[in-house]
């Protein structure tokens, strides 16, 4: 276990889940971390208060949210803390995170997989698929959208038994705003698009984008994509890409590894100073 003079010099991790998840999604990072002798936060997005349950109950709260307010309501997090953070997102926590730290915030920050910026072209057919069940409806724009079972084992888990697929859905999955991801499917249609970042930034604090050759909802290639397009400034920028892991990579078998890399990275690029094991 950490001293408590260990924890205070360490920077908090903020955790940010991405759509059709909560912080639950997290839990095992978080206890983790925690054992590292971290503070971990995993504040939900705007309007998501209450379990994943509640949520599953009644989702229509989540009725038109789009990006910048959850932008907002995670910079006001970041901002509040007494440090700057290391921040992780996966998927649109991913996004997230990229926007964060063109925002200037955080100590460092890590992309798992994250949904594309304004600026990334890469469109694989998987990813089609996958977000079909969203996009091909215009009307879900200002709706909350249920994947279901076989959509959420295509999307996420797909690596998976289905028996392991099906407690993950079970556990985790909750209908996500439909808004997100049109605002993220549109962005290099639209001038004012709210995914847009700096690629030139110099003073960007360092990233690492993470990819996983299986995943189906953000492809390797596109999260290798936003790597390359963020690596025009001279701020660092990192992309590490594994095989055989889905989408689901905060709690696919092996997630431990994948948690570990990202907190190695992190340590190392934060400037974190440990004491030798």
């Amino acid at each position: 276990m950490s001293s408590m003079s260990e924890r205070a010099s360490r920077p908090p991790i903020v955790l940010i889940h991405g759509l059709w998840l909560t912080p639950r999604s997290w839990e095992g990072w978080k206890e983790r971390f925690e054992s590292r002798g971290y503070e971990v936060l995993t504040p939900a997005w705007p309007r998501m208060e209450g379990d994943v349950e509640d949520l599953r109950r009644d989702p229509s709260p989540l009725n038109g949210l789009g990006v910048t307010e959850v932008v907002d309501h995670y910079a006001a997090i970041v901002s509040g803390l007494d440090r700057p953070p290391i921040i992780m997102g996966h998927s649109f926590g991913g996004l997230i995170t990229e926007m964060l730290l063109d925002r200037g915030l955080g100590a460092c920050g890590v992309a798992i997989s994250p949904a594309q910026i304004k600026g990334v072209l890469r469109l694989p057919p998987a990813q089609i698929k996958a977000t079909f069940p969203v996009l091909s409806n215009p009307a879900n724009r200002k709706r909350t959208v249920e994947l279901t079972p076989k959509q959420f084992h295509y999307n996420f888990t797909n690596t998976m038994s289905d028996e392991d697929a099906q407690a993950a859905y079970e556990r985790y999955e909750v209908p996500g705003p439909g808004r997100v991801l049109f605002e993220a499917a549109f962005a290099n249609f639209n001038p004012h698009a709210p995914t847009k970042v700096d690629f030139h930034k110099d003073d960007r604090p360092p990233l690492l984008v993470m990819g996983n050759d299986e995943d189906h909802t953000v492809p390797a290639s596109v999260s290798k994509e936003a790597a390359h397009r963020l690596a025009k400034s001279t701020a660092v920028v990192d992309y590490k890409e594994y095989h055989g892991r889905p989408h689901f990579t905060a709690g696919a078998p092996g997630w431990e590894q994948v948690a570990d890399d990202a907190l190695e990275w992190a340590e190392r690029h934060a400037g974190v100073a440990l004491e030798p094991a």
